[in-house]
C-alpha cells in the first residue's frame, strides 16, 4: 500500500489537512497509509537534542546528521523507495514529479527546520531535495503536506473520475481551462455561448483555446518549454 513516512519534529501536525476531504476520506478507506515519525526519538541525550550550531559559525541550528540519519534507518523497511528533503533549494516539484512519486511504495519525507539539515546526511542517505517554490517556510510539514495530498489524489480509486486528473494544470503542459456553472448569468457575466452549444468538439477547440492563452499569459516558461509536437502548428506545418 503507498505509504508516507514522515520524520518531523512535529509529528503532532499530521494528519492535519491530509485527515480531511479527498485525503482523509481515502486514509480512513484505508487507500493509503501516514506513518509520522518523531526524530527526537533518535535523540541520544536526557534533553533529546537533534540539533547544535553551524560549523563555521553563523546565526541559527543544524540538524545533526548522526540523529537525522537514525530516523531515517529505522523507517526503512528494506524496500526501495524516494527519500525527499523538504527544502528550498531543492529542485521546483512539479506535476510530472508528483506523478512518479504516487506510483510504488510511497516516499520516505524529512522535514527540514532550523537553518536546515547537515549536508554530510543528505549525501549519506541519498536524500532528493524538493521545493514547493521560491520561498522560505518554517519548516517542511506544510511542504510535506501539500506533496502528499497532490500524490494522494493520484492513488487508484481516490478521485471518481480518472478525467479529472487528465484535465488539470500541468497535466498536458497547460494550465487548465477556465469553468462556470450554473446560474447561467452571474452579475452581467453570462456563460461563454460556446459551453451551452452541446458541441463537443467546438467546446473542446474553445477549452484548449483557453488555456493556452493563459498559459503564455500567465506562465511563458511553461509555453516555453512545450514540446514541438504538443505546440499548436503554424500554417505551412506538414
Amino acid at each position: 500500500m503507498w505509504t508516507a513516512t514522515v520524520l518531523t519534529l512535529f509529528p503532532e501536525m499530521f494528519p492535519g489537512p491530509l485527515g480531511h476531504s479527498l485525503a482523509g476520506r481515502a486514509l480512513s478507506a484505508g487507500l493509503w497509509l501516514l506513518e509520522p515519525r518523531n526524530i527526537r526519538d533518535y535523540a541520544t541525550d536526557t534533553h533529546r537534542s537533534v540539533d547544535d550550531t553551524p560549523a563555521g559559525g553563523g546565526p541559527g541550528m543544524v540538524l545533526r546528521a548522526d540523529i537525522v540519519a537514525r530516523a531515517i534507518d529505522a523507517a526503512d523497511t528494506g524496500e526501495p523507495r524516494p527519500r525527499l528533503l523538504m527544502s528550498p533549494r531543492g529542485a521546483p516539484l512539479s506535476q510530472a514529479r508528483i506523478r512518479a512519486l504516487a506510483v510504488g511504495p510511497g516516499p520516505l519525507i524529512v522535514c527540514g527546520r532550523f537553518e536546515g539539515v547537515d549536508q554530510r546526511v543528505i549525501e549519506a542517505r541519498g536524500l532528493e531535495e524538493v521545493s514547493l517554490g521560491d520561498y522560505v517556510l518554517s519548516g517542511g510539514e506544510v511542504a510535506a503536506m501539500a506533496l502528499i495530498d497532490a500524490c494522494v489524489r493520484l492513488l487508484p480509486g481516490v478521485m471518481g473520475k480518472t478525467a479529472s486528473g487528465e484535465e488539470e494544470s500541468f497535466t498536458d503542459g497547460l494550465l487548465e481551462y477556465p469553468h462556470y456553472t450554473r446560474p447561467q448569468e452571474f452579475e452581467g457575466r453570462p456563460i461563454p455561448p460556446v459551453l451551452l452549444s452541446g458541441d463537443h468538439a467546438k467546446i473542446a477547440a474553445w477549452r484548449r483555446a483557453e488555456a493556452e492563452t493563459l498559459t503564455r499569459s500567465r506562465r511563458p516558461d511553461l509555453w516555453a518549454a512545450r514540446s514541438p509536437e504538443k505546440a499548436p502548428k503554424k500554417r505551412g506545418d506538414g
